[in-house]
């Protein structure tokens, strides 16, 4: 019944996903009761390993829900996961680029025929919403095929290069590096950790797959797809906890780092590379701002409807989210109202309800930085909506908090300026663009 179902992707927002909807009523359910708090290993080589610290990983709409069991893999296992990577390099990089895209098409039919498994487990363990949390798997499976596409395209990286005198003939090839430590973020568990892994594998080179601590049910589920494929064993070999992080970056045998997540971890993984004896690459996603511009010609009410998807969707914890908007002054308190206004109408609550958009924020140190946010727009601004603990019967159990919209804040204020990952749009009136 599944595989009828309407896909999800972020542009098709207008699509009749009742169907869906009817689907995972039944279905969330069962994962809940068959999938949630089960003990997962790490993996090294195809093998499981339990060598760490013990840990759970808890529901962010539901504390008292215990998502998964995981162990915070300790230096002898980081340093045995890099070394399974090495060891399989020689073989998956020698197989020629054909092969490996035939094998990770492969991987991305897997990913398919458990999508649905695999937004489950985002919504559970990230407080997605139903649709967040699917279309991201959705997305998985597109950016594994997109690399691939690339690679065919680019014919293995091989390029003609032009030529000085027509009897010579120049030509460049691009050759894999090793071993890449992928370090994933928590807010998009599954569909990043598929991008970084995609990208340095179809290249030729094998990996070590560090995700979130919040994220290890995704990535233990991404693990069963990898063998499921059929990709040698230590192909991708996977570490949880966040001990593991700070190990593997300084690990002996690790060739290249591809990052998500703050500005300052990324800094500090590119410099720790950058101070080594040779260059070895470090690719950074670190997010931003994302400012939006309003004109005093805009469609304001388009405008707006945009501004909130942006700023609220996944509770505004993605490093895609709107966070700042400069409108001009003439039109600032119009568009104010309507943000005001739809801000209103946003369903806060459990992501197992359908009708919910904004969901849970991570952990309880996100409500603080929340909290310290609100407090400093108070200060020297004001708050249009929200900026406040959202309570209830259902709320009540996790780390809601409301989509905040604040005002008349200075331009140069450090909350116009710094990534906040939360629910927060700030809106910044000018003379002119």
């Amino acid at each position: 019944m599944a595989k009828a179902l309407p896909r999800v992707t972020y542009s098709n927002i207008g699509a009749d996903f009742a169907p869906l909807h009817d689907w995972l009523d039944g279905a969330l359910p069962r994962f809940r009761k068959s999938m949630l708090g089960q003990a997962w290993p790490n993996v090294m080589a195809g093998r499981h390993d339990v060598s760490g610290r013990a840990y759970e990983v808890r529901c962010p709409f539901e504390r008292d829900l215990v998502v998964a069991r995981l162990v915070s893999a300790d230096r002898k296992a980081v340093a045995a996961a890099v070394r399974a990577a090495r060891d399989a390099f020689p073989v998956w990089s020698g197989m020629g680029w054909k092969t490996r895209v035939k094998t990770l098409r492969k991987w991305a039919r897997e990913v398919e025929q458990r999508k649905y498994e695999l937004g489950m487990a985002a919504l559970y363990e990230v407080g997605k919403s139903r649709l967040e949390a699917v279309g991201e798997a959705e997305e998985a499976i597109h950016l594994v095929n997109w690399y691939c596409d690339e690679m065919e395209r680019s014919k293995g990286f091989t390029q003609p290069m032009r030529r000085a005198h027509a009897d010579e003939e120049t030509t460049c090839l691009l050759k894999p590096v090793g071993v890449f430590a992928v370090i994933s973020p928590f807010n998009f568990p599954v569909a990043l950790a598929c991008n970084m892994l995609g990208a340095a594998l179809v290249a030729g080179n094998t990996a070590v797959l560090k995700p979130s601590p919040q994220s290890g049910l995704t990535s233990a589920l991404l693990m069963e797809t990898v063998e499921a494929a059929g990709i040698p064993p230590g192909v991708i070999n996977l570490v949880n906890g966040a001990e593991a992080g700070p190990l593997l970056v300084d690990a002996d045998g690790v060739d290249g780092i591809a990052f998500t997540g703050t500005h300052q971890t990324g800094m500090r993984i590119y410099r720790k590379l950058a101070s080594g004896p040779y260059a070895r690459p470090v690719i950074c996603e670190m997010g931003g701002k994302n400012p939006a511009y309003v004109t005093a010609t805009a469609d304001l009410d388009m405008a707006a409807e945009g501004l909130i998807r942006s700023a609220f969707g996944l509770q505004g914890e993605k490093c895609s989210s709107c966070s700042v908007v400069y409108v001009d002054e003439t039109v600032k308190e119009d568009l104010l109202g309507r943000l005001k206004a739809q801000a209103q109408a946003i369903v806060v609550g459990s992501p197992e309800d359908r009708r919910t958009f904004m969901g849970p924020l991570i952990d309880e140190t996100a409500v603080e930085r929340f909290q310290k946010v609100v407090k400093a727009a108070r200060a020297k601004g004001r708050i249009v909506h929200g900026g406040e603990r959202v309570s209830g019967p259902v709320c009540n159990k996790g780390h809601f908090v409301a989509p905040t919209i604040m005002a008349e804040l200075p331009p140069d204020h450090w909350i116009n300026k710094e990534e906040l990952i939360l629910p927060v749009l700030s809106v910044v009136a000018v003379g002119s663009l």
